[in-house]
């Protein structure tokens, strides 16, 4: 059976309280992978960025770009709440995906 790929907002962090980045994807498990691998040359690789702490996925593309945007706008602080309210261990969530 083939998994449906859902629209998605994700945060990558370099470490617990590290350097953080948001994106928003079609495609949660690939872009991780990408991020752990050096696929992508620029912020997330130059930091590090390679542990999934946060995602959530929606119905449309619209919304999950909405929501990257408004994420992005965040102070850091929001940014760290919301990673703790959901993932207090700040545990990498990518074996979790697959």
């Amino acid at each position: 059976m083939a998994r449906i790929i859902l629209p998605a907002v994700y945060i990558v962090a370099s470490q617990r309280n590290g350097t953080l980045y948001t994106g928003v994807t079609s495609n949660l498990p690939q872009r991780i992978w990408q991020h752990k691998n050096g696929f992508f040359k620029g912020f997330s690789r130059k930091h590090s960025c390679v542990i999934l702490v946060y995602y959530t996925v929606f119905d449309t593309m619209e919304q999950a770009i909405l929501a990257e945007k408004r994420i992005k706008e965040w102070h850091r602080n929001w940014k760290l709440n919301l990673i703790e309210k959901h993932n207090p261990a700040w545990s990498d969530l990518y074996e979790s995906i697959l």
